[in-house]
């Protein structure tokens, strides 16, 4: 999680069309060999704001319903998204934290003071036990970040021993004096994170000879492998990954990338649900960007390591705005409107095409913080709301471990500018990206069915898509996602503005799929 101050003028030129109303999809069905991998589904819970504590935990005795202290209401919503992997506990939080400080008797547990977010004061109750026990009652992996940046190796090195060992070794015994007697199974390691800046501040080179250090002494106990993961690269800088690719090798298991949807590092990003239609369409354009980075990064690892065996974690991304007035300056609690389910869903389909080095992402983040899920009140009324997004991702449940198909899409595009300061892209050499209006992503699933997304971007346009399947089906359902306005959001008051309803302008006739999509929707659909 990146820690800076920015500012932007939001303003957008007026974006030009190639006048078309229609699109052709074509879907290569038998070119499918690659699966999806369901830790693309990822979340991310950084001790940030509301998310872990009025999220994620109330504790014990909090008038709030909870289950051992954690909230019903998140727990049942984040078992019905059927959360993959979770990521814990940053982002910057994770390079400040010492874990011996959240396990023990809650009483007797230090309080700290959260430096990066806010200056809050925290009180350690939730900490190793209450994470992996909560990837426990939700059946997901857990992702542990590990803290290399003020950490020291025998800290990272206990941890692990702590976690995962089984036998009688010190650690072990400490965890079974602390309540739990087997160990758990914890897959997923990130030795530092973003060690380029709030993690360190390191040099490529300087971080790769850590990593090579530490690495060796995370060790695999009792059947427990690690999938130990270098602090990749911020969006753009290439360099980062080609040293570590250099220097680290197949030493390393992955490698992340971040990449975020934000306007810049200085100042106003813009408001999460006050916007002007150029500005939507920006958001787009720099939300797609993500697949150029992803090819070059991709590019950079298969000079090394040709066969892919080392993969590509985009291990933070989403949409960074404006935090919403009256919320506390760090925190990081914004609104989600339909705009950030469209981001969402243009993500996703990006990452699918490259699932082949894409093993996972994880968008920032699960509870009250930035493009998340699920927003809650923090203030003991026990309300919980369901974001725009966490219906996305909802709705793209069945591509988790299916077949990516690959497909050719033919449809109307538009160009929108570079950037969203209009007098920095005057003096740029180029000024526009090209927006595509239809996304699309298809996948056959372990029952033979097909599963087809598809993001209609224009504000104003409706869409006729015909879809070839390359295949003969026989029946068709769906659901869609869309409101009256792209920046409609659900809150308190109105939890269910913008939701998923069935979908009925789907006609299929042999190999072929008629597909009427109205302005602003996302539709997913299951042909068999």
């Amino acid at each position: 999680m990146k820690k800076f101050l920015f500012t932007a003028t939001i303003s957008l030129a007026f974006a030009t069309q190639v006048m078309a109303q229609d699109a052709k999809v074509t879907i290569r069905n038998s070119e499918g060999t690659q699966k999806i991998h369901k830790e693309i589904y990822g979340q991310f819970a950084e001790h940030l704001g509301t998310c872990i504590y009025g999220g994620l935990w109330v504790g014990e005795n909090s008038p709030i319903p909870n289950t051992n202290g954690y909230r019903n209401d998140v727990l049942q919503a984040l078992k019905d998204l059927q959360v993959p992997v979770l990521r814990w506990p940053g982002g910057c939080f994770a390079d400040e934290y010492h874990w011996m400080d959240g396990i023990g008797p809650k009483s007797q547990r230090p309080k700290m003071q959260n430096n990066n977010w806010g200056g809050t004061i925290e009180d350690n109750s939730f900490g190793t036990h209450e994470f992996l026990n909560l990837c426990e009652l939700l059946g997901c992996e857990p992702y542990i970040s590990g803290n290399v940046g003020s950490g020291t190796v025998e800290e990272l090195a206990k941890w692990v021993e702590y976690m995962t060992s089984d036998g009688d070794t010190p650690m072990a015994k400490l965890r079974r004096q602390n309540g739990r007697d087997k160990a758990w199974k914890v897959k997923f390691l990130g030795v530092g994170n973003e060690s380029w800046g709030c993690g360190g501040n390191m040099r490529p080179e300087y971080y790769a000879d850590l990593f090579r250090r530490y690495s060796v002494y995370c060790r695999n106990y009792d059947g427990n492998f690690l999938y130990k993961i270098a602090s990749g690269a911020s969006d753009y800088d290439y360099n980062w990954t080609k040293v570590l690719m250099d220097n680290v090798g197949n030493r390393m298991n992955g490698v992340s990338l971040h990449y975020y949807t934000v306007s810049g590092w200085n100042g106003s990003k813009g408001s999460a649900t006050k916007f002007d239609n150029d500005q939507y369409y920006w958001c787009l354009g720099k939300c797609l960007e993500i697949e150029d980075v992803i090819k070059k990064h991709c590019a950079i690892m298969d000079e090394k390591d040709p066969r892919k065996h080392i993969g590509l974690l985009v291990d933070e991304w989403g949409t960074w705005w404006d935090e919403e007035p009256g919320t506390i300056n760090g925190h990081l609690y914004q609104q989600n409107a339909l705009r950030d389910a469209f981001v969402a869903a243009l993500s996703l389909n990006v990452f699918h095409k490259y699932t082949d080095r894409v093993r996972m992402a994880n968008i920032a983040q699960v509870v009250n913080v930035l493009q998340s899920m699920i927003l809650t009140d923090t203030k003991g009324q026990g309300h919980m709301v369901l974001t725009p997004t966490y219906h996305v991702f909802e709705m793209y449940k069945p591509f988790q471990e299916a077949t990516y198909l690959p497909l050719d899409i033919n449809c109307e595009k538009m160009n929108v500018r570079h950037e969203m300061n209009k007098e920095m892209d005057e003096s740029s050499e180029n000024g526009f990206r090209t927006l595509p209006l239809i996304s699309a992503s298809a996948a056959k699933t372990a029952s033979g069915s097909i599963v087809i997304a598809l993001a209609n971007v224009s504000l104003d346009k409706k869409k006729e898509i015909e879809i070839d399947l390359g295949t003969k089906m026989k029946n068709v359902s769906g659901r869609i996602l869309t409101s009256k306005g792209v920046a409609d959001y659900n809150d308190f008051e109105n939890p269910n503005r913008v939701q998923p309803v069935a979908f009925k302008d789907a006609k299929l006739k042999k190999e072929k799929l008629t597909v009427k999509m109205p302005a602003k929707s996302i539709v997913v659909l299951e042909i068999k």
